[in-house]
């Protein structure tokens, strides 16, 4: 199967396309049209991960964080970026990136980490805002279906665990063709009539091309008559960090040794304790100090993540405990989740998983 073509079956899965603008996702490096003899899985694309790539003749690499994040000018070794790099490419070896998409979607990082802490009525803990779009378009009743089925097959109708969504209105559309033009119905310079459906659907935003060329290329008329919004809705099951309830409450000690159990950590820093039950648990893989704010507006017990600052740790105001399991930590199980989406998305190729070590932090107890 050539790359083009596997990328192509990856975002199936995982849109590449809702990841953050700050974000460096999608091919990395490698040749579309080359041919996959095999996939590695890992969390950090660095050199030895590479050579783990050469040894099980894997010639594509799909990675959680960006090797190349910020850009590069130049390949000549000096640094572990551009000796990774410069290796992949001697190689013949594709890196794809996966990073914010994954984190963003609802199956992906955070949902890994809140299925391994065993929580329910798991919801994203910041909906992506600005991320929605409503598109209405009128159609002549009799071409009514294949519009909408267009439009549903370009991945328009998609609302949470729903699809095929949409609401339709029928009515009287007028319209007169003038000199030029070259009507499907009616005569020029004379008003005509139609029974019309009004048909309104909703998408993501980074969907607008590819449902609108699908919208116009099923309708029959010359000038498609539609109307394009932008909506304040929040989207709310994509978006970073999730949260949960565990099933049953515990003390605060004891959360922190069941946490330390499941993630298998040797230490975990945290706010000081405010001798409360833990019931509600948010969660955001990384670097998560952005989410503390929204965590606590949800009235969450415990907030989980990497990378906490020194005045972050303020920011809970006493009424939730802070927890720094570290960033590598808090994203462990994302080289298992995609494994098993690869695995299942591909039967006639190898699919491994990286067993080099890429934490760059140690700890000394």
């Amino acid at each position: 199967m050539k790359l083009r073509a596997v990328i192509s079956k990856i975002e199936e899965e995982i849109s590449i396309r809702q990841a953050e603008d700050f974000d460096n996702v999608g091919l990395l490096c490698g040749v579309p049209d080359r041919d996959v003899s095999g996939i590695l899985v890992c969390h950090d694309a660095l050199e030895n991960v590479v050579e783990e790539a050469i040894e099980k003749n894997c010639n594509l690499i799909v990675c959680f964080h960006p090797i190349i994040f910020s850009g590069l000018k130049s390949l000549t070794g000096k640094n572990y970026v551009e000796r990774a790099v410069l290796k992949a490419i001697e190689n013949k070896i594709a890196i794809y990136a996966i990073h914010t998409a994954f984190d963003n979607d609802f199956f992906g990082v955070n949902y890994g980490i809140c299925s391994e802490l065993g929580l329910k009525n798991m919801k994203i803990l910041q909906p992506k805002e600005k991320n929605l779009k409503q598109l209405t378009v009128f159609v002549p009743k009799e071409h009514s279906d294949k519009v909408r089925e267009a439009m549903f097959a370009a991945g328009a109708g998609s609302i949470g665990f729903y699809d095929e969504c949409s609401f339709t209105v029928n009515g009287n559309g007028t319209f007169r063709p003038i000199e030029g033009s070259n009507p499907f119905s009616g005569q020029q310079n004379i008003r005509e009539n139609a029974d019309e459906d009004m048909i309104s659907v909703v998408f993501e935003t980074y969907k607008e091309g590819q449902i609108i060329g699908a919208m116009k290329n099923a309708h029959p008329y010359e000038e498609v008559a539609h109307q394009l919004y932008s909506l304040d809705n929040k989207n709310h099951h994509t978006g970073l960090g999730m949260y949960g309830d565990l099933e049953e409450e515990m003390d605060e000690k004891d959360f922190l040794r069941f946490v330390k159990e499941k993630f298998s950590l040797e230490v975990i820093k945290h706010s000081s304790f405010n001798n409360k039950k833990i019931k509600r648990v948010g969660v955001l893989g990384g670097s998560g100090a952005s989410g503390i704010r929204s965590a606590v507006s949800k009235k969450c017990d415990a907030y989980l993540t990497g990378d906490i600052k020194y005045h972050d740790y303020f920011l809970a105001e006493s009424k939730m405990l802070i927890c720094d399991i570290g960033h590598y930590e808090s994203e462990q199980f994302v080289t298992q989740q995609l494994f098993e989406i690869l695995s299942q998305k591909f039967s006639t190729f190898a699919i491994s998983k990286s067993i080099e070590k890429t934490n760059p932090v140690n700890y000394f107890i």
